[in-house]
């Protein structure tokens, strides 16, 4: 029987011990950073506050403790925001078993680094492992609600070991959450990454009251920028035709559960970020920390992302919602494809 463990009990986290749980042929500890959260699990078997309405499997243990989450895992699966995952890597590394593989389920970027999520966890793990750590991506089209539940999932594991792809794909997969294996490490990870700060674009307009022409041309042309930046940093362009880039970028832009859209709503109908982010209450948004780091590895490759730029000025430059979307459509004229 597999020893998995799950770092980070939001939303997604949860979801994906629910996925583990149910198959009844792994042993899933799920690390829960708020002690209130893992009381409320532990009482009711129900994370109420990330995700209500699902049942933990009672296969499924809960901890606070790092140390405990980790130490006999076979696998161990990062759920746990892009801006922490460098530290409780750290924290992590003396515990780890040299052999353990580890999967990253954040979709993100680093934003002072813009390192991808496997490349901040090899950074944080390479200075004490025994050898170095087998690492891979999870990632595509996929709620947390709607794959807890059971609803038919398709989703990719991204690895250049070939044996830890397939390891993931049979662990992980069921009748309801169906894995697929892809050697392109960075073009899943971006793809998972960018389609966030697409996904606020789309959000704010549906807040400005936009149709679905807006949305439409907003995805295509939000996937052109996505491609672009993908093979500048070494991945490949069919990725971003896939799970990890056109199947996700569609879920986020158009799925009413999605936090990156829902921002932007409500950026679109003119509230300020704070005020958003102190009504999500602790849950995360990657879109707006990815956006900066997008924006700034895309200067570095001399890679143009009118959209990616424009949502960064929205976010955090206070610019109106109105006056970028001026400025995109009203940019010189343009191939679509030089």
């Amino acid at each position: 029987m597999s020893e998995i463990a799950v770092i980070g009990a939001g939303a997604w986290g949860t979801a994906l011990a629910i996925v583990l749980g149910r198959k009844g042929s792994h042993r899933v500890r799920l690390w829960v950073h708020d002690p209130k959260v893992c009381s409320n699990i532990e009482k009711v078997r129900v994370n109420e506050r990330f995700l209500p309405g699902c049942d933990v499997p009672d296969s499924v243990t809960v901890t606070g403790d790092l140390g405990e989450a980790v130490t006999k895992a076979h696998i161990v699966v990062s759920a746990i925001p892009s801006q922490h995952c460098r530290q409780l890597f750290e924290q992590m590394c003396p515990h780890l078993p040299s052999e353990t593989l580890i999967i990253s389920a954040t979709k993100g970027l680093e934003e002072k680094t813009f390192l991808r999520m496997t490349q901040v966890i090899a950074g944080a793990l390479g200075k004490d492992a025994a050898h170095s750590p087998r690492i891979g991506a999870l990632s595509g089209p996929s709620f947390a609600l709607e794959a807890a539940r059971g609803d038919p999932t398709a989703v990719t594991i991204a690895s250049t070991d070939s044996d830890l792809a397939l390891a993931v794909q049979q662990e992980f997969g069921d009748a309801g959450f169906r894995v697929y294996t892809n050697s392109d490490v960075i073009g899943v990870e971006l793809g998972g990454a960018l389609k966030n700060v697409v996904a606020i674009a789309a959000g704010i307009c549906h807040g400005l009251g936009f149709g679905h022409n807006s949305i439409a041309g907003l995805i295509t042309r939000g996937l052109a920028e996505m491609m672009r930046l993908v093979v500048a940093c070494g991945g490949r362009a069919e990725t971003m035709v896939g799970l990890a880039g056109l199947g996700d970028l569609v879920l986020t832009c158009t799925g009413s559960l999605s936090r990156n859209r829902s921002v932007g709503v409500e950026l679109g109908r003119g509230r300020a970020l704070p005020e958003i982010l102190a009504d999500m209450q602790g849950k995360v948004a990657e879109g707006i920390f990815t956006a900066t780091a997008a924006a700034e590895l895309a200067r570095t490759h001399g890679i143009v992302m009118p959209i990616t730029d424009q949502v960064n000025a929205i976010l955090h430059q206070n610019k109106s919602p109105r006056k970028a979307l001026q400025e995109l459509m009203m940019r010189s004229g343009k191939s679509e494809h030089p």
